[in-house]
């Protein structure tokens, strides 16, 4: 293209003249701030002058924030002038009334430091779009509303339900006083700031107006002063979810098109932009991997998208990480109804989730040189991380389920007449259980032979434990959820065999894999544990139980004691751990989990994230700031059947493939 030709050779001209570009922010401020974001028709402006918004999306809270800077620096290396990054209100309220910024004293207080990212990112001469929900989707657990509004009977999430706007109002208050004065008209670097999300989809029937008031009213009473979206895909949703006034954007993968010709048709005196052009694609556990969109495709639309002159938001730019137990999940409408998301958030994005350069990253920087206009100062692209396949490691210590059980502190340990859902429990200051796995303990007179029944469904996966003895087995195939312990199959019955004669000791062990992220009101009922119906043992109803949350803390990781040398092969559920020392300073690297069952991963306390046989992912990646030179130490929780070793390897491996850079 003659325009594109030109754009190249005037790059050439500048670069032989050494001519020194200004950075975006000189650029966009040069004589002062006046104005922000503005939308008149054909073209955004940014303090009176022409941008065209070539942006990216990384959430801080699946990143270290040692890795931050790097990650943002690629992105600007690659032309892009602005980042976007939700934010997750489970990790920022995760008990009622208890807000982290960074200084929570939980265990991801450390991502969560939202001033931190966005001083870095304007640092890195990024502008920043910010998508404050409360819902974002995201495959973050509950699209990042916070379980203990489960609590409530009843309550009606992303409407006007008063005790919902309530806690929203509470929430907002706290986080837009942290980001008020990162604003660009008060010299920082947030330029846009999106009313709720993806509203639309949550169908025409269910969407208020008035809800969509509420938080554009207040976001005006915290200080919120640029310019105001909603996102939604233009050709399904139309205005549905929208609100007067505001800019729409769409959010597609395909057709680009379609999308910004109905854009057109519903807003025509705005400008275009896609505030998600989904670059590839996420997993689920159980599932195949899934890449989206070729490179190929992926150039293509974004060649479409340049043609209508339209601004992008490529999400993700970066994926990262959905470490512990955080990973969402979506309800299908079909078998097997339910699919959990996987720890890795790779999305197959122009920067993988190690942050290493892909061919969409090289495609992505290319065609954004040819495309934009304005020309300003781009730094050296950082060079990819070492990575490191250390040593295999011997497991070498154990805790039973029993030991472990008794390492629980006592007032989260509590006393309920019937089986109930683990945000029920009266612990964590009144917000119940978030996440991990609850055990319904019983005391019973178990015959050689008992029938178990469970009413309802089980959410969403039970193991059965009798005086510490595992009882149900691991799956081994796509129909083995259709068997008892599975979300899949309701008033399910299993025959517990070869107990020992007296009183036993009766263990329901429900893991919660997930709650869905998307979908309509009905999607957003995610309660987990046992709760649908009674549990029976020989038609009888188990009543007094005990309720013993699993939730694997950091902090309590750390404290276990009186672990023992393994002798012999060891059934789960079993904590087993392996020390080790790095001389040197620590590289990124990744545990290949093909051998091993279902659990989760603790690298020195942190909680790495599940893993899972049936993939497809294979490896978890283990960013170096985990690790520390001397001594190591990796925690395995697994369900089944634990291998004798840990695997390391330098390459991820999702979905049986190894993936590489470009």
């Amino acid at each position: 293209m003659p325009g594109q030709a030109s754009l190249l050779l005037l790059l050439f001209a500048v670069a032989a003249s050494g001519q020194i570009l200004p950075t975006l922010y000189e650029y966009y401020t040069e004589g002062g701030i006046s104005s922000g974001l503005q939308t008149p028709p054909g073209q955004f402006k940014l303090n009176g002058k022409d941008i065209t918004l070539y942006s990216g999306s990384i959430h801080y809270f699946r990143v270290l924030p040692e890795y931050w800077r790097d990650r943002l620096r690629r992105m600007r290396a690659a032309g892009l002038n602005a980042i976007e990054t939700y934010v997750p209100w489970n990790l920022h309220e995760p008990e009622i009334g208890k807000f982290d910024f960074g200084d929570g004293g939980n265990d991801f207080s450390a991502l969560v430091n939202i001033t931190q990212f966005l001083r870095i990112a304007q640092e890195e001469d990024l502008f920043v779009i910010l998508r404050p929900g409360p819902y974002i989707c995201s495959e973050w657990d509950f699209g990042g509303l916070p379980s203990w509004l489960l609590r409530y009977p009843g309550i009606q999430v992303r409407t006007s339900d008063p005790i919902f706007t309530r806690h929203v109002k509470q929430f907002f208050d706290q986080l837009l006083a942290q980001v008020v004065d990162f604003q660009f008209t008060r010299g920082g670097p947030i330029i846009a700031v999106q009313i709720e999300n993806e509203y639309g989809s949550f169908g025409a029937a269910n969407v208020q107006q008035s809800y969509l008031q509420f938080i554009r009213d207040a976001y005006i009473e915290n200080g919120i002063s640029e310019m105001l979206f909603t996102c939604d895909s233009a050709v399904s949703s139309g205005t549905t979810g929208a609100l007067p006034g505001y800019l729409m954007m769409a959010n597609f993968n395909t057709n680009p098109a379609a999308q910004f010709d109905k854009l057109l048709e519903l807003q025509p005196d705005k400008p275009l932009m896609s505030m998600e052009y989904w670059a590839g694609w996420f997993d689920h556990w159980w599932s195949k991997h899934d890449t989206g969109l070729t490179p190929e495709q992926f150039s293509t639309n974004l060649g479409i998208i340049f043609s209508y002159n339209a601004s992008v938001n490529l999400y993700m730019f970066h994926g990262g990480s959905t470490h512990g137990f955080l990973n969402g999940a979506n309800a299908l409408g079909s078998y097997p109804f339910y699919a959990a998301d996987t720890s890795s958030y790779d999305y197959d994005a122009p920067l993988s989730e190690a942050g290493d350069y892909t061919l969409k990253y090289n495609l992505t920087r290319d065609m954004v040189a040819q495309n934009n206009k304005v020309q300003t100062l781009l730094p050296a692209p950082p060079a990819n991380s070492m990575k490191t396949a250390y040593p295999t490691l011997p497991i070498t210590e154990y805790l039973s389920i029993e030991q472990i059980i008794q390492q629980i502190p006592s007032e989260l340990i509590t006393q309920i007449e019937t089986v109930t859902n683990m945000e029920a429990l009266e612990i964590n200051g009144g917000s119940g259980q978030s996440y991990g796995l609850i055990v319904y303990r019983k005391q019973i007179d178990l015959p050689p032979s008992a029938q178990l029944q469970i009413m309802g469904r089980i959410r969403d996966v039970a193991m059965v434990v009798v005086d510490g003895q595992q009882k149900t087995q691991r799956p081994e195939g796509g129909i083995s959820n259709e068997s008892f312990g599975y979300w899949t199959v309701a008033d399910s019955t299993f025959t517990i065999e070869g107990t020992d004669a007296g009183i036993n000791t009766l263990d329901i062990i429900v893991d919660n894999w997930a709650r869905v992220n998307f979908g309509s009101p009905k999607d957003f009922e995610q309660k987990k544990g046992l709760f649908e119906g009674t549990v029976l043992v020989e038609g009888q109803p188990l009543s007094n139980l005990t309720a013993i949350p699993l939730e694997f803390k950091s902090k309590w990781i750390k404290s276990l004691t009186g672990w023992q040398p393994i002798q012999g092969q060891l059934q789960g559920p079993v904590l087993v751990r392996a020390q080790f020392q790095i001389q040197g300073t620590p590289t990124d690297t990744f545990l290949d989990m093909s051998g091993w069952s279902k659990g989760s991963i603790f690298v020195n306390g942190f909680n790495l994230g599940r893993y899972f046989h049936l993939g497809p992912q294979v490896t978890s990646y283990i960013p170096a700031p985990l690790l520390k030179e001397g001594d190591n130490e990796i925690v395995v929780f697994e369900h089944y059947i634990p291998a004798t070793q840990l695997v390391f390897t330098n390459v991820p491996i999702l979905g049986g493939k190894r993936k590489g850079g470009a």
